[in-house]
């Protein structure tokens, strides 16, 4: 299987563009992050899923997430808006989605790899967009990709809680209707109230 990150990628950078200063300390979605954080996590998962793809391992992939985010590095646009595309790019080589490969220390099936990647950018271009207060949007078919990877199998064990992440960023599904939109449904199975900030 092959995914195109263009769509997330292109909103991120949209969203990116032009984030005054004075925004950088600006609640998000993403529990006890602020804008600066969320940034500063982009910057990183950019670089170390880009190299992921091209099986390019060392610092960037075999760095596992620590608790405490690093400080946003004061290149912060100039990397995002290169590492962006090159992302992108790298993913759309068939052979990247081949084999294993590596990121945040841990090994997995290429394949699984690139559904990581890409989720990250969904979800992430969403948080960046209500911190902002901005409109998200990204193609149907990223959308549903993001909500197949974020569903739990039928026969999975619902008894135990799913885990948060790390760095909290992912938490527990928020139960919502059957019939709520697309991409209500993708951010509550990551754990996120598609109505923030109003639900705080």
């Amino acid at each position: 299987m092959t995914l195109d990150l263009q769509s997330p990628a292109a909103t991120i950078a949209r969203l990116a563009d032009g984030i005054e200063d004075e925004r950088l300390d600006d609640p998000t979605p993403c529990t006890q992050y602020r804008i600066r954080d969320l940034l500063s996590h982009l910057v990183g998962l950019t670089a170390a899923f880009r190299d992921a793809a091209r099986k390019e391992f060392g610092p960037s992939t075999q760095t596992a997430p620590g608790g405490t985010m690093p400080a946003l590095d004061p290149r912060w646009r100039d990397l995002l808006s290169r590492q962006l595309p090159e992302m992108v790019d790298a993913w759309r080589k068939p052979d990247a989605w081949e084999g294993e490969t590596q990121a945040g220390g841990v090994t997995l099936p290429a394949e699984i790899m690139g559904l990581v990647a890409h989720n990250e950018l969904v979800l992430h271009g969403w948080d960046l967009a209500r911190a902002l207060g901005r409109d998200y949007t990204v193609d149907t078919a990223n959308l549903e990709a993001s909500l197949a990877f974020l569903t739990p199998p039928p026969d999975a064990d619902h008894s135990v809680d799913a885990p948060v992440d790390a760095q909290g960023l992912f938490a527990r599904a928020v139960p919502l209707p059957a019939d709520a939109p697309l991409l209500d449904r993708v951010v509550a199975m990551a754990g996120r109230a598609p109505n923030w900030p109003a639900a705080e």
